[in-house]
Order: structure tokens, then C-alpha cells, then sequence
């Protein structure tokens, strides 16, 4: 009786939380919010946003300056002499084979693989997220399981020892029970690591340390069958639009690279200013000028005929990468279809052994009520008895097992179609993080001046005052450097 009690208590935890618990979704947004990888993966996009501003400057105009002080420390034929000169020199170019335009193409396809990469690592975070959560609640069932195991046969061993007292039973019968008791003791201890692991993996994913867990939500529904599962992940996988963008971009760079070959035209300016600061009747005579200045402009073309074969190389080096992205794309591919059916076939195992266990369970309960009943009337043994105990302890964890499993697989499908993303998990933790917002502010940037200050990491220490060291790893930056990251 107290075995089925406490199995219910934690089937009942399974199955509804209560109003003080942790949830999935509070889980999720922590995650979303705070985890590292995330964090350092919006960053990665941001430097590769900043690629499309690279680019874009080298079809835009060229302007410097130049600033000098000369004097003659020797001279035949006249007296030495000084001067200072400034100029400003301008370029702009009209025709570069293409390269800058494809340069500019090629940046933004990575944009968009980059944006596809952010995705999937918000999804595989997401899949880590999910299972360290299951795991904690898995693990504090088998720990509640094997409490009560303990309990269970501490009473079945008492009961033992007053009916050996009174010679009823054997001691051979009272060595069944304490070794089985020493067994449950030693599964207890080892389900007490296991979910202090468990713990603590959670603390490092979701940025926290657990709380009571409640049960997760309802997954949304999943394909009927794997090729339905595989048609979509085809279709919709991260992993898969950001290898295909980066072939894209592969493809441009061979276009940057035969362009080498092409002539340029590009239209220039100048302006000097030259001031011989008394000097001047010394150097040229007396109806010399104090100063002079020269503007001219004209238009320049540059046409290669001999590079020493650096084209060549150079498109033969980015056909070589184009195909190795190829390549790769192929076995991104594999590797989808292959993670997808294996997850599909991993929730239909789950969701059958569910059924299993859950008969195997009722099964093993009806059959300890009845060894107990048949070992008071003579019929069983205490052996029979704690044989029948442990296997009802075995059925129940591999219960929870299982549904621990389902729920984890079921999301892997989801996460391996596509579907396990911020926007599709409808997070209510604040607004979703919008990649384009940082692409807007810097794709089309003019300013050589515009930079980025150092930002104090968004992603949430996990250390606790007791276990500081006297350094930080990762100090903040100092007040003056940091800003607000942008979003």
C-alpha cells in the first residue's frame, strides 16, 4: 500500500504541476535569454553582418590626405631650401570586373546562412534545454521510486526479524531481506548522483539551479510517419538553408576570383598645395612664387595581361571550396534524414513502451498484493515476495524512463524539422531577438568613425558566492566601455 501511494504521488507529479513550480516555458525563456552558446552565436552573426559593410566600401569614393615639411640639408648650385605641402586625393571607382558586386552578393548570402545557423543553434539549445529538464524530473522520480524501496523493505525486514523471532520464518529468509534492503540502499545512493548530475547539468544549460519542475506541456502534433517527418525537415531545417547559403556565397567567391582577370577603370582627383616658406627666391630665383597649388583629375584604366598565373589559382581555389561546400551540403543532408527518422523512430518506441510499462505496472502491483498475500498463508516465499517488489520498482522507473523519453524524442523531431525555434515555442519571456535590426543599423554604414564599445556578456554566471575564486573568468568590462547590447 505505501509503494502504490507514493508511485501515484509521482505519476501525479508527472502529469500536473502546481502553481509555485518551475515550467518548460519559464525554462526556455531563461535559456533564450541568458544561455552562452545563444548568446555567442548572435554576436558571430553580428561580425558576419558587418562583412556585407566590407563589401560595400570598395564601390564607393577613396578620400585621403597628405601633409609634409621637406628641408635641404644639402644642395649644389643654389641655397637650401624648405617647404610644406598638402594634398587631397580622391578615387572612385567605375568598372571592376564585377568582384565588388559579386563581393557584396556573396556577403549577404552568409548573412542569410548565418541567420539560418543562429536558428539552429537556438533549436539544438532548445533540444539540450528540454532534456536537462526531463532529466531532473526523471531523476527525482527515481529517487522518490527508490525512497520509498527503502522504506518498503526497511518494514518488510522488520517484519522479517519478529517473525524469525517468533520461528516463523528462517534466517536465511532474514539474509534475503537485508541483502535486498543493502541493494536498495546502494540504487538509492546512485539515483541521488544521478540527479544531482542532472541538476547540475540543468543549472548549466538554463542558467539556473532547478526548482520544483513542472510537468511540460503537451507537444504539438508530429507527422504519422517518417517520410512525412523527412519531407519537412528537407524543407525547413536550419542546418540544411544555412549549407545551401554558403554554397551560394561559395559560387560568388569563384565570380570574385575570375574577375581578377578584367580590367578596372577608375576616376581620380587631386588638389596640391605648396608653400616654400621664404625659401623660394634661394631655390628657383627672384621672380619665384611664395606658394604654389595644382588640381587635376582624369580617369584611369588598369588592364592585366600577365599575372604570373595568380587568377588562375585563385578561381581554381575557390571552385576547389565551392565543391567542398558541396559536398558538405550532401552530408548535411544524410545527417538530417538520418537525425530525423532516428527521432521519429525513437518517439514511437517511447510512446509503445509507455503503453508497456504502464501494464507491466499494474500487472507487477496486482502480482506483490498477491506474493504477499500468498506468502502470509504459507504458499510464497519472502524471496518470492522481494523478487516481486523489485520488480515492480523496475517497471515503474522504466515508466518514467519512457516518458522522459518520448517527451525528448518528440522534441528532437521537432528541432530536426525546423520547429524548434523561439518563434515557433511562442516564448512570452519579452520580445524575440531580431537579427535584422543589428544588419539595418550596420550593412549600409558610410562612417569610417562608427564602431561597436565592448558589451558586458548578456549570458548569466552560474557560479555562487561559494564557490567564487578570487578572479572572475570572464570579467566585465570596465563602466566606460560597456553599453547595452544591441538587439
Amino acid at each position: 500500500m505505501i509503494r502504490n501511494i507514493a508511485f501515484a504521488t509521482i505519476a501525479a507529479a508527472l502529469l500536473a504541476g502546481t502553481a509555485s513550480a518551475d515550467t518548460l516555458r519559464e525554462a526556455l525563456v531563461s535559456t533564450y535569454n541568458a544561455n552562452p552558446t545563444i548568446m555567442a552565436q548572435r554576436e558571430a552573426l553580428k561580425g558576419t553582418d558587418a562583412t556585407v559593410a566590407i563589401a560595400r566600401a570598395g564601390s564607393r569614393p577613396q578620400v585621403s590626405a597628405t601633409a609634409g615639411f621637406n628641408q635641404d640639408l644639402t644642395k649644389t648650385g643654389g641655397g637650401n631650401g624648405r617647404n610644406f605641402s598638402a594634398g587631397v586625393d580622391v578615387s572612385y571607382p567605375l568598372f571592376n570586373g564585377g568582384s565588388v558586386s559579386s563581393q557584396i552578393k556573396a556577403a549577404k548570402t552568409r548573412v542569410e546562412a548565418g541567420r539560418a545557423t543562429l536558428r539552429a543553434v537556438e533549436g539544438d539549445v532548445f533540444t539540450e534545454a528540454v532534456a536537462a529538464y526531463m532529466d531532473v524530473i526523471r531523476d527525482r522520480a527515481i529517487v522518490e521510486l527508490n525512497t520509498n524501496q527503502v522504506q518498503v523493505l526497511s518494514t518488510n525486514l522488520q517484519a522479517t526479524r519478529d517473525r524469525f523471532e517468533i520461528g516463523d520464518l528462517t534466517r536465511t529468509d532474514v539474509a534475503q531481506s537485508e541483502a535486498r534492503l543493502e541493494l536498495a540502499r546502494s540504487n538509492l545512493a546512485t539515483a541521488r548522483s544521478r540527479s544531482a548530475g542532472s541538476e547540475e547539468n540543468y543549472r548549466r544549460v538554463i542558467g539556473h539551479s532547478p526548482d520544483t519542475l513542472a510537468p511540460p506541456p503537451p507537444l504539438p502534433p508530429l507527422p504519422k510517419s517518417p517520410e512525412e517527418a523527412v519531407h519537412i525537415a528537407l524543407a525547413s531545417n536550419p542546418d540544411l538553408i544555412a549549407i545551401n547559403q554558403q554554397a551560394r556565397a561559395a559560387g560568388l567567391d569563384v565570380n570574385v576570383a575570375s574577375a581578377t582577370r578584367l580590367p578596372t577603370v577608375e576616376a581620380f582627383g587631386a588638389g596640391r598645395y605648396t608653400d616654400y616658406l621664404g625659401t623660394e627666391q634661394d631655390q628657383f630665383g627672384p621672380f619665384a612664387a611664395g606658394s604654389t597649388t595644382a588640381t587635376s583629375a582624369g580617369v584611369q584604366a588598369r588592364i592585366p595581361l600577365y599575372q604570373g598565373g595568380l587568377p588562375a589559382a585563385r578561381v581554381r581555389q575557390a571552385r576547389a571550396i565551392q565543391s567542398q561546400i558541396l559536398e558538405q551540403a550532401v552530408g548535411t543532408e544524410r545527417t538530417v534524414v538520418a537525425n530525423t527518422r532516428s527521432a521519429f523512430a525513437a518517439y514511437m518506441a517511447a510512446q509503445e513502451a509507455i503503453q508497456s510499462n504502464q501494464t507491466a505496472v499494474s500487472a507487477n502491483e496486482l502480482a506483490l498484493e498477491g506474493a504477499r498475500a500468498e506468502q502470509s498463508v504459507g504458499t510464497r516465499t519472502v524471496l518470492d515476495v522481494l523478487n516481486a517488489e523489485q520488480e515492480l520498482l523496475n517497471s515503474q522507473v522504466a515508466l518514467v524512463t519512457a516518458r522522459r523519453d518520448a517527451y525528448v524524442a518528440g522534441f528532437q523531431l521537432l528541432n530536426a524539422m525546423g520547429q524548434a525555434e523561439a518563434q515557433d515555442l511562442g516564448l512570452d519571456g519579452g520580445p524575440l531577438y531580431d537579427p535584422l535590426g543589428n544588419y539595418r543599423r550596420v550593412a549600409g554604414n558610410w562612417n569610417d568613425w562608427a564602431g561597436e564599445k565592448v558589451t558586458a556578456p548578456v549570458s548569466t554566471r552560474t557560479v555562487t558566492p561559494a564557490e567564487q575564486a578570487g578572479t572572475p573568468v570572464t570579467p566585465p568590462p570596465t563602466t566606460q566601455s560597456v553599453t547595452p547590447p544591441k538587439q
